[in-house]
């Protein structure tokens, strides 16, 4: 088929991709848009790229990418964790999102992911991680302790001790000014716990 070299050489490096980067890309070739769908369908067919998202697709096949199909949004809680090194167990991704989209479960390349919506107020705190071969927004330490207590997610002392070794004080106090007043006193109620 025509064009399928060109879409690979294109968008093979891109993280995820739209139908609309793909149009836009074939507009000065004067392409008949449906023809655009023609060529998705023949590589998703062939398995070489994987829908992602509603008209967002991606060559890889890694369920992390679906960060980069509902921006803005980062990586947060326990799947924090596991980027910073202090959680072993096993995860499933866990995204965080001031937009509003449904919140829950979404099935990924066949992996399960979790969508959290966040206020835009509290979208701050976060981080690029090298993730393989690209760069993936984490919660950093401090956002992820105050996420965990405004979404009530259980925290054990072990955990807990762990984070606030590695977190920075003066940040952490930024981050409190900035939180829910019932979250900021959960957080220092179990810093006082931790620390007595």
């Amino acid at each position: 088929m025509k064009y399928i070299k060109e879409i690979r050489q294109q968008f093979a490096k891109k993280t995820v991709f739209s139908i609309r980067d793909i149009k836009t890309h074939f507009a000065h070739k004067k392409i008949n848009p449906q023809y655009v769908n023609v060529l998705l369908n023949h590589l998703l067919k062939r398995k070489e790229i994987h829908r992602i998202a509603r008209g967002t697709y991606s060559f890889r096949k890694d369920p992390n990418v679906l960060v980069f199909a509902i921006q803005p949004a980062y990586f947060g809680l326990q799947d924090a964790l596991s980027f910073h090194g202090l959680w072993q167990q096993q995860t499933i991704p866990i995204l965080i999102t001031p937009r509003k989209i449904r919140n829950g479960f979404r099935n990924v390349l066949g992996s399960k992911a979790l969508i959290k919506r966040i206020k835009r107020s509290l979208f701050f705190g976060i981080e690029m991680i090298r993730y393989t071969d690209f760069w993936i927004p984490v919660s950093d330490i401090e956002k992820t302790l105050v996420d965990f207590f405004y979404f009530h997610q259980p925290l054990e002392k072990k955990t807990l001790k762990k984070m606030l070794k590695k977190t920075n004080q003066k940040k952490l106090a930024q981050y409190l000014k900035r939180a829910p007043k019932k979250t900021r006193k959960k957080i220092e109620k179990a810093m006082n716990e931790i620390a007595s």
